[in-house]
């Protein structure tokens, strides 16, 4: 038997994923659940996961800055707690990306079904209305989405650098190696604080995006 082709495959997974999706939608609907409810819902884990993570990112600097100045105590519970900010940083990171990810399943498959339904409009100015509410809803969400990947952008940098001291630190456990860290950890601070400004910039956009999509039908 010869061996299916990668590219084969993949197309394959990504066909079986969409429809996996569409059934999900379907069943949510008859139930009432309605695109339109479900992106709400994903925008609102989007910002609860942000809120989280930033929240994250500034315990693990405070945890960072209180280590690298602490003198006493041994080495190797340093690294330990640095290493479990790292872990924890890096678990909320993962987590903001995939509901970046779902928000923008859903915002295509609701948008494909608004564009597709112009057409069954009867009434030419309703159905204006509807495609001028369409075009501000796609607007919105464009700005909302550039939020996210902005926000989602500045976690790599700050991970990176993280991840770097506590490999430093853990192979080189000696009051030295906490010397190093400590005239690093004004450039981390400088990084999360970037990450926070961008997360709480994304929030903001998040909120005025619930706000302003146009109410559930009925």
């Amino acid at each position: 038997m010869r061996p299916v082709p990668l590219a084969s495959l993949l197309l394959v997974v990504a066909a079986v994923f969409t429809g996996c999706q569409s059934v999900e939608y379907a069943v949510k609907e008859k139930f009432g659940i309605h695109k339109r409810d479900i992106l709400v819902a994903r925008v609102q884990d989007a910002r609860r996961a942000q809120d989280e993570a930033r929240a994250q990112f500034a315990n693990a600097l405070e945890e960072f800055i209180a280590v690298t100045g602490n003198t006493g105590g041994p080495l190797a519970d340093k690294y330990a707690k640095l290493q479990r900010e790292f872990t924890r940083s890096e678990a909320r990171a993962t987590t903001v990306r995939d509901r970046i990810a779902e928000i923008e399943r859903v915002a295509r498959a609701l948008f494909k079904e608004w564009r597709a339904e112009l057409d069954v409009y009867r009434d030419p100015a309703l159905r204006r209305l509807s495609e001028q509410q369409l075009a501000t809803t796609e607007q919105r969400y464009a700005a909302l989405a550039a939020a996210l990947h902005r926000a989602a952008a500045t976690m790599d940098p700050v991970l990176d650098r993280f991840r770097d001291q506590v490999l430093f630190l853990k192979h080189n456990l000696n009051a030295s190696a906490i010397a190093q860290l400590d005239t690093n950890h004004q450039q981390l601070q400088s990084e999360i604080g970037r990450l926070i400004a961008e997360m709480e910039e994304s929030i903001r956009e998040a909120d005025a995006f619930l706000a302003a999509l146009p109410p559930a039908a009925g």
